[in-house]
């Protein structure tokens, strides 16, 4: 029996896990703020540049019009989801190229465990654009499997997505939104702003200090085990650094006769959707992007192999929240 869960099934702009950005509750007035929606989700830049707002504003809105244009599975004239349809004759720019580097150096350093063409399989569970969610039984995912493998994705020189099968889905969405969190970073930064803070769908790049304290920005990682009220689990302080987190608890749904949980963060080498243990993931990093797919990876990874995986690269570092008897247990690498 398929059932359908309206319930937990959250739109795209909803963060997995959410991260407060607590320094900034009451911004001095030398702090400014925009807000706005780019990749299906909100964004949140928070500043200090004495650029007029509206000046700011047009250049981010220009940068986000060619990043959405490019990146965007939820728009279906983007670059990203021509090529899903089959169009074979799209040409794309340097932020595709850019991500599509990155989703091959995390792809080979995971082990498989990051791969952007399990998008086929998160339609099919319904957790891709507007879907309805859904119980995908064996045959269909392992039909499903067969596009599933990043070896099947080339992109030629001049700029071509080659892919084995028309069908095969690519889903940037797991470092999409960090890499666009970096770029109006690094668009903050060529304009002489030296504190401010940009957050995209709850992924994080934080320079400088907070305006209201004259220290690190401080950020809080919300409990899974959540009742009406909001609770926070752990606190950080980020300066220099990108926080990005994945997580399960929000985004589900149950099948009635079993009580069998299936979660957003699908295993690409599996096809499975099956709970585990490890409820949320948050990754430190130089770039939002890098902490980006590797919060996805360390979602479906098993969890002593993303323990070794992440203390053999010591340019990240991770924090995992563990179900462990029925209780939340926070284990981190140990410069986190």
């Amino acid at each position: 029996m398929q059932s359908i869960l309206t319930d937990f099934k959250l739109s795209s702009s909803t963060c997995w896990i959410i991260l407060a950005i607590l320094s900034c509750r009451e911004m001095p007035s030398s702090a400014k703020s925009l807000e706005g929606i780019a990749l299906g989700t909100t964004y949140k830049i928070q500043y200090t540049s004495e650029i007029p707002e509206k000046q700011l504003q047009k250049g981010l809105d220009s940068l986000l019009y060619f990043l959405n244009k490019s990146l965007s599975t939820y728009l279906p004239n983007s670059d990203i989801s021509k090529i899903n349809r089959g169009d074979t004759f799209v040409v794309v720019d340097k932020h595709f190229r850019k991500v599509f580097k990155k989703a091959t150096a995390v792809w080979k350093s995971t082990a498989g465990y990051f791969d952007p063409t399990v998008g086929s399989l998160v339609n099919a569970y319904g957790f891709g654009p507007e879907q309805p969610l859904n119980i995908v039984n064996q045959y269909d995912r392992d039909s499903l499997l067969l596009l599933t493998g990043w070896e099947k994705i080339r992109l030629l020189p001049n700029g071509i997505i080659k892919k084995q099968h028309p069908d095969i889905y690519i889903d940037f969405n797991a470092l999409a939104k960090g890499y666009v969190v970096d770029v109006l970073g690094h668009y903050l930064a060529g304009l002489g702003d030296l504190n401010y803070m940009v957050e995209i769908g709850g992924e994080i790049l934080a320079y400088g200090n907070s305006p209201k304290t004259n220290l690190p920005w401080k950020i809080a990682i919300e409990d899974p085990a959540q009742g009406t009220k909001r609770k926070f689990i752990q606190t950080l302080y980020l300066k220099n650094y990108a926080l990005a987190s994945s997580g399960n608890y929000r985004k589900y749904l149950v099948n009635p006769d079993t009580g069998e949980r299936f979660v957003h963060s699908i295993n690409p080498i599996t096809g499975l959707a099956n709970d585990s243990k490890i409820l949320s993931t948050s990754v430190k990093a130089a770039d939002c992007m890098t902490a980006d797919a590797w919060a996805t990876a360390l979602m479906v990874m098993p969890f002593e192999m993303g323990r070794q995986l992440i203390e053999s690269h010591p340019e990240l570092e991770a924090l995992w929240i563990v179900d462990e008897r029925k209780k939340n247990k926070i284990i981190t690498s140990k410069d986190f």
